[in-house]
């Protein structure tokens, strides 16, 4: 599985951005889908996750204003992202959870993060 992570950019505060996750390769192990992020110094926190069923979970910090969604003829993955704060800037990153199953038997992998975008959140 590969990732690409786009859509960052610079936006003033109240403003809003989506982001853009492309997977490649064998989509089929893919059982979720974070974005997560990470600014310079920081630890890196998970904002959003959809899983395969579209269940949602997201960041006390986000809920409300971010949507994670997901277009499955496109293998794309989304981060729509509104009334944006400049707390909000941090380099975002797109990770899949690898795990599918054949049968009875149950694989996992290795999880898989794509290159970062940058989202820049003036004042």
């Amino acid at each position: 599985v590969q990732l690409q992570a786009s859509g960052g950019g610079l936006v003033q505060a109240g403003g809003s951005l989506r982001l853009s996750c492309v997977a490649s390769g064998n989509i089929f192990e893919i059982y979720h889908i974070t974005w997560d992020r990470q600014g310079v110094g920081n630890e890196r926190e998970m904002v959003a996750r959809i899983d395969n069923d579209g269940a949602t979970d997201y960041a006390d910090s986000v809920n409300g204003r971010f949507f994670i969604s997901r277009d499955s003829d496109k293998n794309t993955w989304y981060l729509q992202m509104n009334n944006l704060k400049p707390d909000d800037t941090d380099v975002y990153y797109c990770k899949a959870k690898r795990q599918w199953s054949e049968g009875y038997i149950t694989y996992t992998a290795a999880e898989v993060t794509g290159p970062g975008t940058l989202v820049t959140v003036s004042s």
